[in-house]
């Protein structure tokens, strides 16, 4: 046997050793985990460019939901939302609106939990004026049209900002309660 032989049957040795290496990787990364494998976390829905509208029993509007993507888990009957844009409709004729990077309903739309960059609004009306509260979680009850957070909560209204640590919000009368450390500035119109 001549050297080039001995190097081509060499060549060809390792060439099927790493084909044959290759191959098993391949057939084992494909093989399904010897895990137990849970499916309580596959959602069962998912909608996109959500506008939903809830009615009260009257017919009339009492929560519109809006998000680019909604995704439902049966298991638990939670709904993952992405940047959603909530109305919540209360007896006043100006709603208020809840903003925020996520979002996660439970039980249909019994308990809403904001996060991420959370901005409440409340245009100016009869008996409030226009309010804007900022914070990183809320937890929204649209039925009893009830807010509340323990973190910190930025409060800006015409000529003031209010700075505090939780605060519990009616959403039918526009009464915010701050539970702790609230100072608040009086901010004059430039």
């Amino acid at each position: 046997m001549t050297f080039f032989s001995k190097k081509n049957t060499l060549m060809t040795l390792l060439f099927l050793v790493a084909f044959t290496l290759s191959a098993w990787s391949i057939l084992l990364s494909r093989q399904p985990s010897s895990k137990n494998h849970d499916h309580s976390d596959e959602p069962d829905a998912r909608m996109e460019n959500v506008i939903a509208l809830v009615m009260n029993k009257q017919g009339a509007p009492s929560l519109k939901v809006e998000a680019p993507v909604m995704t439902h888990y049966a298991e638990d009957d939670v709904t993952w939302i992405d940047h959603p844009h909530v109305t919540v409709y209360r007896q006043s004729p100006a709603p208020w609106t809840i903003n925020s990077n996520h979002a996660e309903a439970s039980n249909g739309t019994e308990e809403i939990i904001f996060s991420d960059h959370v901005v409440i609004h409340h245009p100016t009306d009869v008996a409030n004026p226009d309010t804007v509260m900022e914070t990183t979680t809320l937890t929204v009850f649209p039925d009893k049209k009830q807010a509340s957070t323990d973190q910190p909560v930025v409060i800006t209204q015409p000529d003031t900002v209010i700075h505090a640590v939780g605060m519990v919000a009616n959403l039918n009368d526009g009464t915010v309660k701050l539970l702790s450390e609230a100072r608040g500035d009086y901010v004059p119109a430039s």
